[in-house]
């Protein structure tokens, strides 16, 4: 992934390789009330700098809302959440960006009538310190660089101009990869990118997922179990907004009571 250096700023290729020391991504004793209902129960996860996490469970487990909570869509009711160190629990979403944090969403928030490139370039703007300028790129402009780069990285490269309304729903879920790339962020989670895809969308997708530099850290919200083993080293199980189990994949895959929950024969 060569990534060219904006401005005054450290280069893509720079910044992702600091991972930082301790932990990635800390929650302690997090839950979430929505009046009566609890959506998320006392969960405690520790993710280390690099690391490849997939949280699985049936609808309403609480994945949703745990991601909604570790990137300040929602603010934990108790319970703190720590980014490589610091505590970011009452942090607007924004703040949070600023640290390394990103994430997509089950649905698309693209700019339909721009092309991929474009939609790209503005997510690289966004998370830059120029983010208000609205002068035309230079052609040797270092964010346009970037987004290039990224075009390559979620391998868009043949379809960079064309609108993003003409793209297949499985090039629009890649193009989201790209644009929570922008910025070289130092963790990212992935809110069921898989969904909706074909058979041919899903192994584009594993392979753009296992391509990302090995010190990149992700979680990854999934119900196609397939593709979550595959692109992650270790696996959260959740139930009724609890962390069930947690183990490495083959471990959670085989687990018998695992199985009688995710495949719906579980109380």
């Amino acid at each position: 992934m060569n990534v060219a250096a904006a401005p005054n700023q450290t280069s893509v290729a720079d910044r992702l390789s600091v991972t930082g020391t301790g932990n990635a991504l800390e929650l302690r004793g997090v839950s979430k009330m929505f009046g009566a209902l609890a959506a998320l129960s006392d969960v405690t996860m520790s993710v280390r700098p690099g690391e490849r996490r997939a949280v699985l469970g049936s609808n309403g487990a609480g994945k949703t809302t745990l991601f909604n909570c570790i990137t300040g869509d929602f603010l934990p009711t108790t319970g703190t959440v720590r980014f490589f160190g610091e505590d970011i629990s009452v942090f607007p979403a924004h703040e949070r960006i600023r640290r390394g944090l990103r994430r997509t969403y089950q649905i698309s928030l693209l700019f339909t009538g721009l092309s991929v490139l474009d939609n790209i370039y503005l997510a690289c703007c966004g998370v830059s310190r120029g983010r208000f300028s609205f002068l035309r790129p230079r052609r040797n402009d270092a964010l346009m660089a970037t987004s290039e780069d990224l075009v390559n990285v979620v391998h868009l490269r043949d379809v960079k101009d064309t609108r993003v309304s003409e793209l297949s729903y499985g090039q629009q879920r890649q193009l989201e990869i790209a644009m929570a790339l922008s910025g070289a962020p130092r963790f990212i989670l992935f809110d069921e990118p898989a969904a909706g895809l074909s058979p041919t969308e899903r192994s584009e997708l594993i392979e753009i997922l296992t391509g990302l530099p090995g010190h990149m850290g992700y979680i990854i919200i999934e119900h196609d179990m397939d593709v979550a083993l595959r692109v992650s080293e270790s696996v959260t199980m959740m139930h009724n907004g609890r962390i069930f189990k947690e183990g490495k994949p083959a471990e959670i895959e085989e687990d018998p009571e695992v199985q009688a929950l995710y495949l719906g024969g579980g109380e």
